[in-house]
């Protein structure tokens, strides 16, 4: 899992990708990015597969800003990415840890 940081010059944006390794979905159809820049929707950010097998989108999120987010496969399996900047309890069940992004 990764994730890449690119900040803009011209605009208070910072561009992520985030990535999804393909020993990490084993053999999943579709992969989803969720978290509080899209109030957790499980079907608005679908990540695009790679020929490698691997699943990546990029996002433009404020510079400045903390989103917390996971990775959601096939509808069924929730993910963190190893590669997060921190993890945070979950608002919604405290065993669970969110991926942090620092923008």
């Amino acid at each position: 899992m990764s994730l890449m940081k690119k900040s803009l010059k011209t605009r208070p944006v910072c561009k992520v990708t985030f990535c999804l390794p393909s020993n990490m979905v084993d053999g999943a159809r579709s992969v989803h990015l969720a978290g509080d820049f899209n109030q957790w929707s499980t079907h608005s950010h679908p990540m695009k597969q790679k020929k490698d097998g691997s699943f990546s989108i990029t996002l433009d999120l404020e510079q400045g800003s903390e989103y917390q987010f996971r990775y959601v496969i096939d509808q069924e399996r929730w993910e963190n990415d190893d590669q997060a900047d921190a993890y945070l309890p979950s608002p919604l069940n405290a065993a669970v840890e969110n991926s942090i992004v620092r923008t």
